[in-house]
């Protein structure tokens, strides 16, 4: 599997395809890696050998006097099997083929794609795609889109590595990440997976040590035997969250048109994912809700949660989703209560969820939440925390970040408009994730717990 370091740190790149013109893929994928020219060698190659931004431009991927890492290519589906039997004289370890055209438009692609597969049999050169984004990782700044970034931003370092098998949906993704200040560690769109596939990233990122939690965008599945082997193996030694996409059956035909894969039966997907411990989500914001869970705290050592809220009717809603993801909420012991009591108006509530009330402060927080989270009756916090009340300080940033040092599961719930998102990011900077609704806060904890039954059973 470390032949694929070869596509996201690469020491020499060749850009098959760059062109001359600002409008064009080529351009775009040759300045994304012209603007780290330091870090790595980079040559563009053309038939059209005019200088590209002072660079000498090469007739052919023969012609570059170097050995080369990785090539990208960006030209005509025809001209790609000639290009390809290039890169393997060559021997270039890795190629990136963002070209369409082939197994996504029928028989004809699908043909043009097996002469792909023929070309590299018995070489060491690993190739992803055909009709992909390719690659983004923030730390060695390989980036392949064809995107410019004044129209797509690209997310901050962080360990969440996010495989998507559309480009479309991966490319939206982190550009709203990005605009979220959600850090990822490799963003991968590899779409048809004629060599490289799903299988293939899933083992690799398990692996990888910048990543603490994969996330999956999945169509459909190429090897059935095979990903149930990687994943049974991959989800032990890391959460794998995935959102699987076709699961209409007009979806089903979407994605036959899509990428070429078959999208099987939904029912049997889920069950798998189960069967192999693969954390199942409905939306790709539950995807990324789960993820920065994972991202950034520790694992519950059982299901038996804590609600603490200053507003009622947000705990009722809480419970209502605890019960249906099957999260446990115990009472407080007696002994717990008799702490807590005296820190709690009259007209609050002792029960779980906890009611702070709408004149909560953040020392009632700090007094209510410790005392929860250090007491042996509870594996994780959810702290509804309604921001627009008077009586509370922004230090309430502080005591909930305080709350880390209990090694437990600590997610937040607030809503509202300008002031609650300036706390609540301020609340995110500190490592406690923030969630607009009850239900969304919910998944997350429900997917820390289901994560940690799988690693308890296997």
């Amino acid at each position: 599997m470390r032949q694929l370091d070869y596509f996201f740190n690469p020491k020499s790149v060749a850009i098959i395809g760059a062109s001359h013109k600002p409008e064009k893929l080529g351009y775009v994928i040759f300045t994304n890696f012209l603007g780290n020219i330091s870090e790595r060698k980079v040559y563009p190659v053309n038939p059209d050998t005019t200088p590209i931004l002072g660079q000498k431009v090469y007739r052919s991927i023969l012609q570059i006097p170097d050995d080369i890492d990785l090539a990208v290519i960006i030209i005509p589906a025809k001209v790609v099997p000639k290009i390809l039997k290039d890169c393997v004289t060559k021997e270039v370890k890795a190629v990136i083929i963002v070209s369409g055209g082939f197994s996504e438009t029928g028989e004809e692609g699908k043909k043009l794609e097996i002469k792909l597969k023929h070309i590299i049999e018995g070489s060491q050169t690993r190739v992803m795609g055909p009709n992909c984004l390719g690659v983004f990782d923030p730390y060695t700044k390989v980036d392949s889109l064809f995107l410019p970034r004044d129209r797509l931003k690209r997310p901050r370092l962080g360990n969440i590595g996010y495989i998507s098998q559309s480009g479309s949906v991966g490319s939206t993704i982190i550009d709203w990440l990005a605009e979220e200040h959600v850090g990822i560690s490799k963003f991968i769109s590899y779409e048809n997976g004629m060599d490289v596939n799903e299988c293939d990233l899933i083992e690799y990122l398990a692996d990888d040590k910048r990543t603490k939690v994969i996330t999956v965008f999945l169509e459909g599945v190429i090897d059935g035997k095979r990903f149930i082997k990687v994943s049974k193996k991959a989800s032990k030694k890391k959460p794998i969250i995935i959102l699987k996409g076709g699961r209409s059956i007009t979806g089903a035909r979407a994605v036959a048109s899509h990428t070429g894969a078959l999208a099987g039966s939904t029912k049997i997907y889920s069950a798998v994912f189960k069967q192999t411990g693969l954390i199942e989500t409905r939306s790709w914001e539950e995807l990324f809700d789960c993820a920065e869970a994972f991202s950034t705290q520790p694992l519950p050592k059982g299901d038996r949660i804590v609600i603490v809220t200053d507003g009622g009717g947000f705990g009722v809603l809480a419970t209502d989703w605890c019960e249906r993801q099957g999260l446990q909420l115990p009472e407080p012991s007696e002994e717990l209560k008799k702490k807590i009591r005296k820190h709690i108006p009259a007209y609050g509530s002792l029960h779980n969820p906890i009611d702070l009330t709408g004149d909560v402060t953040s020392e009632r927080y700090k007094i209510i939440m410790e005392e929860c989270l250090k007491s042996k009756e509870y594996d994780g916090i959810i702290a509804i925390t309604l921001f627009q009340v008077p009586t509370l300080n922004s230090d309430i940033v502080d005591v909930i970040g305080d709350m880390k040092k209990f090694n437990k599961p600590i997610l937040c719930c607030s809503a509202g408009g300008d002031f609650s998102q300036k706390i609540s990011k301020a609340l995110e900077r500190k490592g406690i994730p923030v969630f607009e609704t009850p239900q969304r806060v919910v998944k997350a904890m429900a997917a820390l717990v289901e994560y940690k039954r799988w690693l308890s059973k296997s």
